[in-house]
C-alpha cells in the first residue's frame, strides 16, 4: 500500500443536516449516512486506485451518537486496506455544531471496493 497515495485520496465531504434527510426524531435517518458514507467511499477507492470501482460489502457500521437537524457533518474516508482486485475504506461522520466549537464522531464503517474491467468483472488495481 502506498501511503502517498493513501493519503492524496483520502476524502473529507461537509453536509449540513436539514429537515429533508432526518426522521421523526429530527435526527439523520441511518440510511441516509449509509448512502453518504458509500458515496464517500466510492470516491476514495476511485481516487486511490483510478479505475472503475464498485462497492462489494460494507462492514459493521457503528452509530455511536444521533446526528440532529442542524448540524454539520464531516464525512472522512482513508484507505486501510489495499488488496489484488479490492480495497477496504473506513468511512468516519463528525458532527459539528454550527454556531459552536468542537466536534464528535458519530458513526464509523469500513466499505469494500472492488476494481472492474469494461466487462465489469473484477481486474487487479495497478
Amino acid at each position: 500500500m502506498n501511503e502517498a497515495q493513501v493519503e492524496a485520496s483520502t476524502t473529507r465531504i461537509f453536509k449540513a443536516i436539514f429537515p429533508d434527510s432526518t426522521n421523526h426524531y429530527d435526527t439523520l435517518f441511518g440510511g441516509t449516512a449509509m448512502a453518504l458514507m458509500d458515496e464517500v467511499a466510492f470516491i476514495t477507492a476511485t481516487r486511490y486506485s483510478r479505475q472503475r470501482m464498485v462497492t462489494v460489502s460494507s462492514d459493521r457500521i457503528d452509530f455511536t451518537k444521533p446526528i440532529a437537524m442542524g448540524t454539520i457533518i464531516e464525512l472522512v474516508g482513508r484507505v486501510v486496506t489495499v488488496g489484488r482486485t479490492s480495497v477496504k475504506v473506513k468511512v468516519e461522520i463528525f458532527i459539528e455544531q454550527m454556531y459552536a466549537t468542537g466536534r464528535e464522531k458519530a458513526i464509523s464503517g469500513e466499505f469494500t471496493l472492488v476494481a472492474i474491467d469494461a466487462n465489469k468483472k473484477p481486474t487487479p488495481i495497478a
